[in-house]
């Protein structure tokens, strides 16, 4: 009788293991994402492991930021840092922005001259227009990372190209959240992505 209790019990068990696994399976499909819960349309890459990378034809970057709002009033005795990470160009409100770019792939891009250029997107009369923030100088990144940091004055929509001989990616960079990005924040999980 005791054999049949612990059969039993080994076979609910491998059940609802199965059961378990089944329904996150199900979920990713239903929602189409990821192991990390990414949407696949955030980039053709999307969000893996505290950076977003993208993807072009000619190169593959990983792309991480780290925000400070504009109304921040640091402590005289904190230990931590302020500074908020961002996920794939979503960032809250005005302020300054870290960003780190990881030349991942082909490390050759490492020996090509690389610039960095931001824009303001506007659209006016069903036409994008772009207004140039800043821009910086073609040079070599022979460790493999641009860093910058970048003072965000206005919201809106803005653009971070990466120019090179050759190729060009485009960081795209939202500045303040409106209705529906606080909608589907908190719904997230219920809405289905067709």
């Amino acid at each position: 009788m005791l054999s049949n209790c612990l059969l039993f019990s080994r076979k609910s068990q491998l059940v609802i293991l199965i059961a378990v696994v089944a329904v996150f399976i199900a979920f990713g499909a239903l929602y189409r994402a990821s192991s990390q819960g990414d949407s696949s349309e955030t980039y053709p890459k999307g969000f893996r492991g505290g950076a977003c990378t993208i993807e072009t034809k000619a190169l593959t970057i990983g792309y991480s930021g780290y925000f400070l709002p504009d109304d921040y009033a640091a402590p005289t005795d904190t230990i931590r840092s302020p500074h908020i990470p961002i996920q794939c160009g979503k960032i809250p409100g005005t302020g300054v922005l870290d960003i780190t770019i990881d030349l991942l792939y082909p490390e050759t891009a490492r020996d090509i001259p690389l610039a960095l250029r931001m824009v303001r997107v506007e659209m006016i009369d069903d036409k994008r227009e772009e207004h140039e923030v800043f821009a910086i100088p073609p040079r070599i990144h022979p460790a493999g990372v641009v860093t910058q940091t970048l003072k965000l004055n206005e919201i809106g929509q803005y653009i971070l190209y990466i120019d090179g001989t050759e190729l060009q990616v485009e960081v795209p960079i939202k500045v303040g959240f409106d209705w529906k990005d606080h909608f589907k924040k908190t719904f997230s999980t219920f809405l289905k992505k067709d």
